[in-house]
């Protein structure tokens, strides 16, 4: 018997799953957001929409998709669309869907569990200064561009900044008790930047930064993440002892310039990889040469730090520590940053971004999951 003919309902339910929610980035019908969905006899389709919160920031987002998508359906005349809002029940159900299961009391970390596919990397420098912040999101931004799925943490509370650096101004939305981060150049980013008032400052103990970096890695709504980044506190202090124990997986990026005494300084932040027995991936070495116009490099910083860092990490660990690369001094960096655009987005071919990319290049590795898979061993002979 042949499959029934498809009716303008079934099409237009067909457009409604094409189109995603903006935060979640999941079809609308699956998430139950779609309550109903109408034809009149004028072809005009009536849908009623729920909400996860009556502010939802991307509304207008979402009118806009649902309105091409559903007006391409032959037949159709015109949308209208109704907002509605989920009752605590339905924002219930849907975290619980999120999450895979029912709620616990305390939320899990996804980045920590064996089965994990997503490279964690902490990007970590001695002192503040050498552009730890600008290189987290290049990095990012990069690796977006590349078509991973890419988070970062701005786990600097103290300093944050990467908020501005990408140029995103909303703020997360509230789902329960999962929060959804916003996105910006196809990245995924959390900050306390965006739950403080204006430029207030953050002052905090250690008790406190533990727990905004447990409810930043457990609590956001992160979905299938390639790389997550994390840009660290300068030093070895309370949020880098954390990142260990929520994430012993995580591994360690160390952000230096060339000039000697940073050097120094960020040989001892790498150096804690030793007691965290987490993996120093390599060095970057940041501002290593200003390029002249007349072709000619000046070392405003020095010379020879990165490699040095990369040495000595290499020789205290035991393992091969790389100079992943060197990024030149180059002031469309700040002036991108500051405008909310990368330069490897806007600048892409401009030196320091061709460097960044490079690094990128070297990162844009997914780890596999071993969970279910043979490892090809055998029990040896008597």
């Amino acid at each position: 018997m042949s499959a029934p003919v498809s009716t303008v309902e079934d099409a237009i339910q067909a457009a409604l799953a094409t189109v995603n929610d903006p935060e979640i980035r999941r079809p609308i019908t699956e998430l139950g957001m779609v309550r109903s969905a109408t034809i009149g006899a004028s072809g005009v389709v009536r849908v009623e929409l729920l909400l996860t919160v009556a502010g939802c920031p991307l509304k207008d987002k979402l009118r806009t998709d649902i309105t091409a998508a559903v007006a391409a359906v032959p037949g159709v005349s015109g949308v209208e669309i109704d907002f509605g809002v989920m009752t605590p029940e339905q924002r219930q159900s849907l975290q619980s869907q999120l999450r895979g299961g029912g709620a616990t009391e305390e939320p899990v970390i996804p980045f920590a569990q064996p089965g994990s596919r997503t490279r964690v990397y902490a990007v970590a420098s001695g002192k503040g200064g050498v552009g730890k912040s600008s290189v987290t999101v290049n990095l990012a931004a990069a690796l977006a561009a590349r078509g991973l799925s890419v988070g970062v943490v701005d786990a600097d509370i103290y300093g944050h900044s990467v908020p501005r650096m990408l140029g995103t101004e909303a703020r997360p939305t509230r789902v329960e008790d999962m929060i959804m981060p916003p996105q910006s150049h196809g990245v995924k980013v959390i900050s306390i930047g965006m739950f403080t008032s204006g430029n207030a400052a953050v002052v905090w103990r250690g008790p406190m930064l533990h727990r905004a970096l447990q409810q930043f890695l457990a609590d956001v709504y992160w979905g299938d993440l390639d790389v997550l980044l994390l840009d660290l506190p300068p030093g070895t202090g309370d949020v880098a002892i954390s990142l260990a124990q929520l994430l012993p997986n995580s591994e360690i990026l160390i952000v230096t310039t060339p000039q000697t005494a940073a050097a120094e300084v960020a040989e001892r932040a790498g150096a804690i990889a030793l007691q965290t027995h987490q993996r120093v991936v390599g060095v970057i070495e940041n501002m290593s040469w200003l390029e002249l116009p007349d072709g000619s490099r000046m070392e405003i910083f020095g010379t020879g730090g990165g490699e040095a860092v990369a040495a000595s990490l290499s020789r205290t660990i035991g393992a091969q520590v790389p100079l992943l690369g060197q990024i030149p001094l180059d002031t469309r960096v700040r002036e991108a940053g500051d405008a909310g655009n990368p330069i490897v987005l806007a600048e892409p071919e401009s030196p320091a971004a061709q460097a960044l990319g490079t690094i990128a290049d070297r990162l844009a590795l997914r780890r596999e999951s071993l969970l279910g898979k043979p490892l090809g061993l055998k029990p040896a002979g008597r």
